[in-house]
């Protein structure tokens, strides 16, 4: 479990985390969403003790990950891919690490399996595919087969049968009673892939909750109603204050709730085939609730 209370990191002048506490439980893959600039990468490295905390405190299992001398059968974590000398040898730099932290030999063959590189163990990282860094970035994560997993940016240069490895392996490590958590800008691979969600912006906490939850606070609900009467439907509609797509027999309706829609077909005696209530998809309600948070805005001037 990741525990992080009252977290406060800042640079100079400039604040990156600001009083910010959350939990991050096991046997879930929980997300770790912001815009651009809202702390994210900070936090990560707080956690893992590669910076100093302001103030506040962050614990992995109830401990600072500095007081455990053996990192990586603790905590397995990949923020960047590329961290990895290019002359090094997949396998050697595998060895390594297994060395340091007292990791049996036989597991850095069994990580490079399961990522799918054992063909290329004994090539240079140089040579490299950014895909192949990234599995070799996860082989890391998993070599000390630690309760607790950090992942910044997972999913950069997978291919689609890359992608669904990566979700089902999250899914398992999850199953398996782990801390999973994982950053990412990939909105529709979150939706696909977590179940709780950590949201900030500007360094402050905007949501901890389920995706599901989350979602659902997104305002911009959307109805679908498909009819034989098409335009009838859409000037009763529109007659109330609802705006109107329309795509052959199908509406989008936005305004009006789907009980209200059935009122008014049924008063007119339209023929409804299909109503259906949509909620915010994690992207709609992510852009929403986080429109004051972001940083950088394409096309604004400063």
């Amino acid at each position: 479990m990741i525990e992080v209370n009252g977290l406060t990191k800042t640079y100079g002048g400039k604040t990156a985390v600001k009083d910010l506490s959350f939990t991050v439980r096991p046997g879930h893959v929980t997300g770790f969403l912001g815009p651009n600039g809202a702390g994210k990468s900070t936090t990560l490295r707080l956690l893992l003790g590669l910076h100093d905390p302001t103030r506040g405190t962050v614990t992995i299992d109830g401990r600072p990950f500095r007081d455990r001398p053996r990192g990586l059968r603790h905590v397995g974590a990949l923020l960047d891919a590329g961290d990895v000398h290019g002359g090094r040898r997949a396998a050697a730099h595998l060895y390594g690490l297994a060395r340091g932290n007292r990791v049996p030999r036989a597991r850095v063959d069994e990580v490079l399996r399961e990522v799918g590189l054992s063909g290329a163990a004994r090539r240079r990282v140089g040579g490299f595919s950014l895909g192949m860094r990234q599995r070799l970035g996860i082989a890391t994560a998993l070599l000390g087969d630690p309760p607790v997993l950090l992942f910044d940016e997972p999913l950069n240069g997978l291919d689609p049968e890359g992608v669904l490895w990566v979700r089902g392996l999250f899914r398992r490590l999850a199953a398996e009673g782990r801390t999973v958590f994982v950053s990412s800008h990939l909105m529709t691979e979150m939706e696909n892939t977590v179940d709780q969600l950590i949201v900030i912006g500007r360094g402050e906490l905007i949501a901890a909750e389920s995706l599901t939850d989350f979602a659902a606070r997104g305002t911009r609900r959307r109805v679908t109603a498909r009819t034989p009467d098409p335009r009838e439907l859409t000037e009763a509609l529109t007659a109330e204050g609802a705006s109107v797509e329309t795509d052959g027999d199908t509406l989008t309706v936005t305004g009006l709730p789907a009980t209200r829609i059935a009122e008014l077909a049924l008063r007119q005696r339209i023929l409804l085939h299909e109503l259906t209530t949509r909620t915010a998809s994690l992207e709609e309600a992510f852009m929403e609730l986080t429109a004051d948070s972001v940083e950088y805005l394409a096309g604004e001037s400063r």
